[in-house]
């Protein structure tokens, strides 16, 4: 009995012990399988190192190099890890191959001062500034000649510079020719009232006698006045006297006292110059933004305080070679007199367009000689050379009529790429594949 007793309860206690394992065992899987798990989370988000593959050039061309190096610029070359490939680059480009593109680190690009700025929408006017001369209104300028020979009897205007009237008296002439001819008219007055008792046919040729030498008189510019006197005392006068044709100033005199003169020699000429011209000589490149008509403002250094308002009346036909310039003709009005010929003036010019255009910076424009370039930035340090198609000028920007659209950054300061031009040159060389050209074009759209 005791015996039995004694195996139920070792039994017993057996099972307990079974129990209490097969229990502790299953609290403590979870705790264990959650503990795997972290471990293999930590594993996975563990940074793997990266394997480098090469070094590139840091201005996007074909070269590269197993160990760091500089370029010739002292830029570093640019490490690149497996992964990092071109492809992209070009899909963020919108389609631009990365060989056309000009890499530079941030770091190098604050050292070297590259700044961008937006291509945008804007009214492109601009003044222009250009010097001229001013001069005498051609069409104010009189010539005082006579047509018949004689000589200077009295001089009554005898300085250059000295300013006459409307019919002012410059000088009395003696002239033997004309003293002949009013004797031959007076001739011929005389036998037309000798013959009133003739016949009609001798009346109508002596008539016609006086008729041809008082033509004759006209002809030489007689003055009326003295004509007048001719016909009332029937004494031929024996001097002559020349008036000024116009009120001006004597800008060139050759009469002198007691000299002989031919005719159509010149021996006066005066000058209006209540109203002048200033020539202007505007560039090659802004001829097309001026206009007959316009308004213009002109200045001098003789009266800094005053301005004189006129107007572009005629644009030359032909360049001056030696200045690669244009001369443009200004009418305006001279109170005073103050404007006098030769003087330099300052001309002043508003132009500009009726609507607004895509411009950028007209720094950001490099002229290669045979097309023109721009530096887009397409990316963090990535820059793509486009070729641009360009229109009019302003003040400081420069219209684009194709090749960069509005909202593209451009690079406006970058000197250190026109020093690097042959880099440059071998960037804008692969531009010239199809590919190339037809992404460029793409990009341009």
């Amino acid at each position: 009995m005791k015996t039995s007793t004694s195996v139920l309860a070792i039994a017993v206690l057996g099972a307990v012990g079974a129990g209490g394992y097969w229990l502790g065992t299953r609290a403590h899987a979870p705790v264990a399988d959650a503990a795997q798990a972290t471990d293999a989370a930590a594993e996975s988000k563990a940074p793997k190192a990266r394997k480098l593959l090469y070094y590139r050039n840091p201005m996007g061309l074909a070269d590269t190099s197993p160990t760091p190096k500089k370029d010739p610029m002292g830029m570093d070359y640019i490490a690149v890890y497996e992964g990092e490939d071109d492809a992209a680059a070009s899909a963020a480009t919108g389609g631009a191959t990365a060989t056309n593109q000009v890499r530079i680190s941030t770091e190098k690009m604050q050292k070297l001062g590259v700044r961008t700025e937006a291509a945008a929408m804007r009214m492109l006017g601009k003044t222009l500034r250009v010097a001229g001369r001013v001069e005498p209104d051609e069409r104010r300028v009189y010539s005082v000649t006579s047509k018949f020979e004689g000589f200077i009897e009295r001089l009554h205007v005898n300085a250059t510079g000295q300013a006459v009237a409307k019919g002012q008296a410059l000088f009395e002439a003696y002239s033997p020719e004309l003293v002949s001819a009013q004797r031959e008219y007076l001739i011929a007055v005389q036998g037309v009232k000798a013959m009133k008792a003739a016949g009609s046919e001798a009346q109508a040729g002596m008539t016609q006698l006086v008729e041809s030498s008082l033509a004759h008189l006209r002809h030489w510019e007689l003055p009326a006045a003295q004509l007048q006197a001719l016909e009332t005392t029937g004494q031929a006068q024996r001097d002559v006297t020349f008036h000024s044709p116009v009120a001006g100033v004597v800008t060139e005199k050759k009469a002198l006292q007691g000299m002989r003169f031919m005719p159509g020699e010149m021996l006066y000429q005066v000058t209006d110059l209540s109203a002048v011209w200033v020539i202007a000589d505007l560039s090659e490149q802004d001829i097309g933004l001026v206009r007959t008509g316009a308004k213009v403002r002109v200045t001098t250094t003789a009266y800094p305080g005053a301005a004189f308002d006129g107007r572009i009346t005629y644009v030359y036909p032909t360049m001056k070679a030696e200045t690669r310039s244009i001369p443009v003709r200004v009418e305006l009005a001279n109170p005073g007199l103050k404007l006098k010929p030769a003087m330099f003036a300052q001309v002043e010019l508003s132009v500009g367009g009726k609507a607004a255009v895509l411009t950028v910076p007209d720094s950001a424009v490099l002229d290669t000689g045979t097309r023109r370039m721009v530096l887009v930035q397409v990316g963090e340090g990535r820059f793509e050379p486009r070729e641009v198609e360009t229109g009019g000028r302003g003040e400081s920007y420069i219209e684009i009529l194709e090749g960069v659209r509005d909202g593209e950054q451009v690079v406006v300061a970058a000197n250190f790429l026109i020093d690097a031009e042959s880099n440059l040159k071998a960037v804008m060389r692969g531009m010239s594949s199809p590919a190339a050209a037809a992404a460029s074009g793409h990009a341009g759209h």
